[in-house]
């Protein structure tokens, strides 16, 4: 049985101050939560201050991206090691901000995931497509094209520790969600592109999220779909309230 995973995107938003709030308001608000994997993503300021608040809760942390060399002159980056050493135990890689705006490729997404695996973090792969090539009828070809060159060469043992959110680059932060009959058959669609990657039992037990204008009114049909394992929430995961509603749905 896969357990539901709910990760918080925070995005580039929140100061030191204000993430140290909205992480004590959400870590306060969910103890009592078992049956949900929680994670929230603050930006790199934060993440320090954010591990203080949820050390010893049932809240993880994740970063928003990383960069595969260990160490070296590679100005503005941060390694696995340090995502470690500050208490990340996930990091989202792909997301479809990081390839519109910054270049990031299936080639970087894959030497990413495969550094995060070498130094025990979990990666959240996005893949998804965007507004006109869905409307081009290219929806599964791209998916196909990400899932399948993003997680080239990564061993079946590895990929159990592996989660791939699936974001419609046209549901995020637009107000409009897939409907829960499009996740589905993209979710299972991955999942069938993973059986014949690695094998149907790796396939069956690995998490899909979906991502894309989640909310606390549409998480429940989201997830009651057989594929669909959980959510990457963004603007929802900025309020106490909405992110904690988001989880408790899902209970």
């Amino acid at each position: 049985m896969r357990k539901v995973i709910i990760a918080g995107n925070w995005k580039m938003n929140k100061n030191i101050s204000e993430s140290i709030d909205l992480a004590n308001g959400i870590q306060r608000s969910v103890y009592d939560v078992d049956s949900v994997e929680i994670v929230v993503c603050p930006p790199y300021t934060s993440l320090g201050d954010v591990r203080e608040v949820i050390a010893s809760t049932n809240v993880k942390m994740g970063a928003q991206d990383v960069y595969w060399e260990a160490e070296g002159a590679f100005t503005g980056e941060v390694s696995c090691g340090m995502l470690k050493s500050v208490g990340c135990e996930y990091v989202i890689i792909g997301h479809s901000e990081r390839r519109q705006f910054f270049g990031e490729t299936n080639e970087t997404v894959n030497k990413k995931t495969k550094a995060a695996l070498k130094n025990g973090l979990k990666p959240i792969v996005c893949v998804g497509e965007k507004l006109e090539e869905r409307n081009a009828g290219k929806a599964f070809q791209v998916v196909k094209d990400h899932v399948e060159n993003s997680l080239s060469g990564i061993s079946k043992q590895d990929m159990l520790n592996v989660v791939i959110a699936y974001e419609p680059v046209w549901a995020i932060g637009t107000g409009v969600n897939a409907t829960k009959e499009q996740a589905q058959e993209i979710h299972k669609y991955i999942r069938e592109l993973l059986a014949k990657m690695f094998d149907p039992e790796v396939a069956k037990s690995i998490r899909i999220q979906y991502g894309g204008s989640v909310k606390p009114d549409n998480i429940a049909e989201l997830i009651s779909q057989p594929d669909v394992d959980g959510a990457l929430v963004g603007g929802a995961s900025l309020k106490v309230d909405s992110f904690v509603a988001i989880v408790k749905n899902c209970v």
